[in-house]
């Protein structure tokens, strides 16, 4: 149990370890300074920290672990240094999305909130704000090292000479990919559910008021957002831009850590809000979330909505497109005919942002659907959850499918392109780390001096 438990660590951390502060003490190496660079210490519970952290998650080092890690921590402080330099401030929204997946993952993994803050010792409010730290500098480090690279440019023949000079055997294997459209359909939401939700609203604001439940107990209780409802409903610091517009005004505008908001009605749902704390242009609130249910029979009124729209495309008297243009309500695609775009694989993957899905990228209940199906097929309507987990009923369209193979540049162009653009990248960040060690003060511990470090250049002679 106590190996599971690192590795779910190890997955919410990435870069930090937060139960190594004991095990430091232990060493008696808490604070002392390993490496300067620039005005930032590294110091060596934070090697020690990564260290363990590369532990839980098995991996092996050639080199002395610490020389190693301690580079990596050196190279991060130049890139955090040049953000200071160029005012650079990372995407608040991203940076919340990531900890509070990370945050809802392991919260799954270990069974219960209060089985996560048991193994912190602390609460996963606390740990929240630690861990946007982090993450923000990881996505600082990233935003430069973009900046960076931004201005590559690749011309076609620079590609195409890259592929007819390159072993075919040393490029990657490309999965199968599909290309897929989409028509969804909201079934409709009674008048009496959401006076229900509304009325139910008014009543945790009544008692939170007259003092009879708290409002963390009433979001641990009945908040259907999963991603805060375990912490009471807990979001943590947020700027205006990482919420929905309609959301961020009545939260902006609550004056005391008192009152309960009015109900507000959002995409995933409607809620109640009370303010913790404001913080600059930053605040911490709790909220509650409830989702109007859907009947049974507005579903089946759906499908059989999406049927007769089904049945029309197969005998050819509407097109698949003008189908969805007209009637789907998925607000991503209903205006590119129903084209699904892939932001469901890694950012660094050549498919983000494309066309293109290998089958696990895309939603589980549309990828059950697309296995089946032959280019050019529709499937039957189905229910699935749409991005703001809503009961929709949806049909989707296989428009092509590409059977996995070596990659080439006729079918794989993007890919091979990335494989380039990445050699280049690569080559000016290697030469821009070499280049600021120069110009970077760094002072290193006797200890670290006698590392073989893959930038040599931090210990000037």
């Amino acid at each position: 149990m106590k190996h599971n438990y690192i590795k779910i660590f190890a997955l919410l951390v990435c870069s930090f370890m937060v139960g190594v502060s004991s095990f430091a003490q232990k060493k008696n190496v808490i604070d002392q300074v390993a490496w300067i660079v620039g005005d930032e210490p590294i110091l060596l519970s934070d090697i020690e920290k990564q260290r363990i952290y590369y532990e839980a998650e098995g991996q092996k080092f050639d080199l002395n672990a610490r020389c190693v890690i301690s580079e990596r921590l050196a190279i991060q402080k130049l890139f955090l240094n040049q953000a200071k330099i160029d005012s650079i401030q990372p995407n608040e929204l991203a940076i919340s999305q990531e900890v509070n997946s990370r945050i809802e993952k392991a919260i799954k993994d270990i069974g219960s909130v209060e089985n996560l803050e048991s193994y912190l010792g602390k609460s996963v409010s606390q740990f929240r704000e630690e861990l946007r730290k982090i993450m923000r500098e990881e996505f600082t480090v990233q935003q430069v090292q973009h900046k960076l690279v931004a201005d590559i440019k690749l011309s076609p023949s620079e590609v195409t000479r890259f592929y007819n000079e390159i072993e075919k055997d040393s490029l990657p294997f490309v999965p199968t990919t599909v290309e897929t459209q989409i028509i969804t359909v909201a079934p409709k939401i009674s008048p009496k559910e959401i006076d229900d939700i509304k009325a139910r609203l008014r009543d945790f604001s009544n008692e939170i008021s007259a003092g009879t439940k708290s409002f963390s107990t009433l979001a641990r209780l009945y908040s259907q957002d999963n991603a805060t409802a375990l912490s009471g409903g807990d979001m943590g610091f947020v700027s205006k831009a990482e919420l929905e517009p309609e959301f961020a005004h009545v939260a902006f505008g609550l004056g005391n850590n008192t009152k309960v908001s009015r109900i507000v009605k959002t995409a995933k749902g409607y809620h109640i809000m009370q303010l913790i704390e404001k913080r600059g242009d930053r605040i911490n609130l709790r909220h509650i979330m409830l989702k109007p249910e859907v009947s049974d029979e507005n579903i089946q009124k759906a499908q059989a909505q999406l049927d007769s729209i089904v049945g029309l495309i197969r005998a050819d008297s509407v097109s698949f497109e003008v189908a969805a243009n007209y009637v789907s309500h998925d607000e991503d695609t209903r205006n590119s005919n129903g084209q699904m775009v892939n932001l469901y694989a890694s950012g660094a993957s050549p498919l983000y942002g494309t066309s293109k899905f290998e089958m696990g990228h895309l939603p589980q209940e549309i990828a059950a659907k697309v296995v089946n199906l032959r280019e050019g097929e529709i499937s039957a309507p189905f229910i699935m959850k749409d991005k703001n987990n809503n009961t929709v009923v949806a049909v989707v369209k296989l428009k092509r499918r590409i059977d996995g193979h070596r990659a080439n540049i006729t079918e794989d162009y993007q890919t091979v392109k990335e494989i380039v653009l990445n050699k280049k990248r690569a080559e000016v960040i290697d030469k821009w780390i070499k280049q600021k060690q120069k110009e970077t003060f760094v002072k290193i511990s006797p200890e670290y001096q006698q590392c073989q470090f893959n930038y040599p250049g931090w210990i000037k002679r």
